[in-house]
């Protein structure tokens, strides 16, 4: 079976927040959420590189390890992982014929994400993992994933003003949601959050009596190395750290934080493999250098305000750049906040390639209008020294590449770069 031709159809239902289409899934599935030991990460944004690290260094203390995670970049099975290893097409058809198959008639429709979480939840309890790493696709409280009730440890990354429409207007409103996968007793690494979000998260951990941690930031060392001083007994790990951004050493130690709550819990994890599963880490189309017709491109999602500032001050901590115009390969979805990404990428001298995102795998969402797109990055930074809009992503590279060479960023979205994985290599 074609895992298309199962999991687009569903993408008519859209978003569609809310438990009880999956708890009632999940029943007829026979409960598999509840034989899987779980630690649970929300936030705005650094959530998928802390699953990528908890999931890494499990793997390599020894245990059986499920990962989760959304969206993918190129194929649906990179979703959901077991020992670092995605799920064959062939496992995935399989437990999509058995969700669908859970489906009574008389039930309401399973959104596309709700399907996709019961088989993720399924596949861990039939492999019989030992933990899964889940990560929210939205909010926390009303997500599809937000069904384990007794997590290892939760996870609030970071929170800023994304995904507005469905969360709140305010900071304060989208930390309430996603606060919302907090459970009683549980204990929750926090990391760096503005005023109003951090008084909502607190409040709430203080109102369930969760154990809360707020891990300091680790310290580069050298180059590609790190140092997180245990929230306990102070001990200090050092370890690689393979991601690139300065980011990278608040989200680190965000994962280390939790791996230490494991370890008070019973779990065995060495400092060895605490190193080894840092080192082998991998995130891709986050802050990711790769190449194209023999130039150098570096990709990121960059698809809120708070991504778009941790890209520009990666590129403005750049030796080779030096200060030398920025060449921005970009589309974005016509519901983010393209001003405040525009402002935080955009300085006097770059150059702006704006693309559409296809959008033929995603109905239900629409590609920023090109002309706005120009007229506003324009009017923010009007000493652009080019500005070009092109009808796809590998017009605009080519154009880019072939007229400059200083740095290319894609980014504004990571079904773009998603885009740019799966046919880059072909063009």
């Amino acid at each position: 079976m074609d895992i298309d031709s199962v999991i687009q159809p569903l993408q008519r239902f859209g978003v569609h927040l809310g438990l009880d289409r999956i708890l009632n899934l999940l029943a007829n599935l026979g409960n598999p959420h509840h034989q899987v030991s779980v630690i649970h990460v929300a936030g705005t944004n650094g959530k998928g590189s802390v699953c990528a690290y908890l999931s890494s260094v499990l793997t390599e203390a020894g245990y059986r390890t499920g990962r989760y995670t959304s969206p993918h970049l190129v194929d649906w099975t990179e979703r959901i992982c077991l020992n670092e290893q995605p799920i064959s097409s062939e496992e995935l058809s399989q437990l999509f014929q058995q969700v669908q198959a859970a489906i009574r008639p008389e039930d309401e429709s399973a959104t596309q994400f709700e399907v996709i979480t019961a088989a993720a939840w399924l596949y861990f309890a039939q492999q019989q993992v030992d933990v899964a790493v889940v990560e929210v696709g939205l909010g926390g409280r009303l997500d599809a994933t937000n069904v384990c009730l007794e997590p290892l440890v939760t996870i609030i990354t970071s929170i800023s003003r994304e995904h507005w429409q469905q969360l709140g207007p305010t900071v304060a409103d989208i930390a309430r949601e996603k606060a919302g996968i907090l459970k009683p007793g549980c204990p929750v690494v926090v990391g760096a959050l503005p005023p109003d979000a951090q008084k909502v998260v607190r409040s709430r951990a203080l109102e369930l009596q969760c154990p809360i941690f707020t891990p300091q930031p680790a310290r580069q060392i050298a180059t590609g190395w790190a140092e997180y001083q245990n929230i306990q007994n102070s001990n200090l790990i050092k370890y690689p750290l393979p991601l690139a951004g300065q980011i990278q050493l608040a989200n680190s130690a965000l994962a280390l934080a939790a791996l230490e709550i494991l370890q008070q819990q019973g779990w065995q994890i060495s400092e060895k493999a605490i190193a080894q599963g840092m080192a082998k880490t991998k995130w891709p189309g986050r802050m990711q250098w790769t190449t194209w017709k023999n130039h150098k491109l570096l990709l990121d999602g960059a698809h809120n305000t708070a991504a778009a500032q941790v890209l520009r001050q990666y590129v403005d901590s750049l030796d080779a750049v030096n200060h030398e115009p920025i060449n921005w390969v970009m589309g974005m979805f016509s519901d983010k906040d393209h001003a405040d990404i525009f402002t935080a990428l955009l300085r006097p001298g770059d150059r702006l390639f704006l693309v559409p995102i296809p959008i033929e795998s995603w109905p239900g969402r629409t590609s920023a209008d090109l002309d706005y797109l120009a007229n506003l990055a324009d009017s923010l930074c009007p000493k652009l020294s080019d500005r070009q809009i092109h009808p796809d992503l590998f017009t605009a590279l080519e154009t880019a590449t072939s007229t400059t060479d200083d740095l290319i960023v894609l980014c504004g979205s990571l079904y773009l770069v998603g885009d740019f994985l799966q046919k880059g290599n072909r063009e």
